[in-house]
């Protein structure tokens, strides 16, 4: 691999994750980049199934938000 033509410790934090966000969802972009063991399938799998099964679990996203904010003062 090549050395990267950029000096990432002269980024500010902001701009370190920017660039993380940014490589990150260039992942997101090709399933090819990041494949699967046969494992992870099957994980994967077996959660589709439980989640069909049983229906969702857990918080919804307001709930969240509201526990953060009262816990928060």
């Amino acid at each position: 691999m090549a050395n990267a033509a950029l000096d990432i410790s002269r980024l500010t934090a902001e701009e370190r994750l920017e660039l993380l966000d940014t490589l990150w969802a260039s992942f997101g972009r090709d399933p090819k980049a990041l494949p699967l063991d046969e494992a992870q399938k099957s994980e994967i799998e077996q959660r589709l199934h439980d989640l069909d099964v049983e229906g969702p679990t857990g918080l919804e996203w307001d709930e969240v938000v509201a526990m953060a904010r009262t816990q928060g003062r």
